[in-house]
């Protein structure tokens, strides 16, 4: 199966820059996901594998975050030798090639960064708490500090999220005028709102907590 078959979509913003691939993973029909978080990621693995693999980044170690809805962001500026999930974060920046960035989500946002000059990305897990937090903004300036990124350099995007009627914030507003703030001016929301299309997306809210989650993947080639 070639990625184009499967449950994944994607964002021209991201599309157009060279050695960066990406994806974001969509609700995979005939999976049963009415299970706590780790059991509905247990049975969704395959198909994510599946995915990664159709990318061409399934051999490639595999970086995610705990995911704790804080603002702690993990930095690597070296190469694991195998998968690693930072414990107690909820962002990954590195400017090291060939290694696979994953966030999952099922109404928090995915946010993606990308700087295509000094050849570093990042990939960050910002919901309500999170926002509120101002982890996004925490990710620009580490990868100021760390990779020497400038702002305006910068590429970012934001995935599908709940919104507004669903929702009582519009924390996805929210990170925009942030990104803005520090200086970032190529920003992109696809605008999509997860609990308007229980289809394609998975909701925790819309689903009352028994729900799958979509993986955003992020690698520097």
């Amino acid at each position: 199966m070639n990625a184009g078959q499967l449950p994944a979509e994607y964002f021209p913003a991201l599309g157009g820059l060279p050695d960066v691939v990406h994806g974001f993973t969509l609700r995979v029909p005939g999976v049963e996901i009415s299970h706590d978080k780790q059991e509905a990621l247990a049975r969704l693995d395959g198909v994510h594998r599946e995915i990664r693999r159709a990318h061409g980044v399934d051999r490639m170690p595999f970086v995610t975050a705990e995911q704790v809805h804080g603002r702690k962001i993990g930095v690597l500026d070296s190469s694991p030798e195998s998968d690693k999930c930072f414990a107690g974060c909820d962002g990954v920046i590195t400017n090291q090639s060939g290694i696979c960035l994953g966030i999952y989500v099922a109404d928090c946002c995915a946010v993606y960064l990308v700087d295509p000059v000094r050849k570093a990305i990042g990939l960050v897990h910002s919901g309500k708490k999170g926002t509120e937090l101002g982890i996004i903004q925490v990710a620009i300036r580490t990868m100021a500090e760390r990779f020497g990124s400038i702002a305006s350099d910068l590429v970012v995007q934001l995935s599908p999220c709940i919104r507004p009627p669903h929702y009582e914030i519009d924390f996805a507003g929210e990170i925009l005028r942030q990104c803005r703030d520090l200086g970032v001016t190529t920003v992109h929301d696809c605008g999509m709102c997860t609990a308007c299309d229980l289809d394609r997306y998975y909701s925790y809210r819309a689903e009352k907590g028994r729900t799958g989650r979509m993986l955003a993947f992020l690698t520097l080639l």
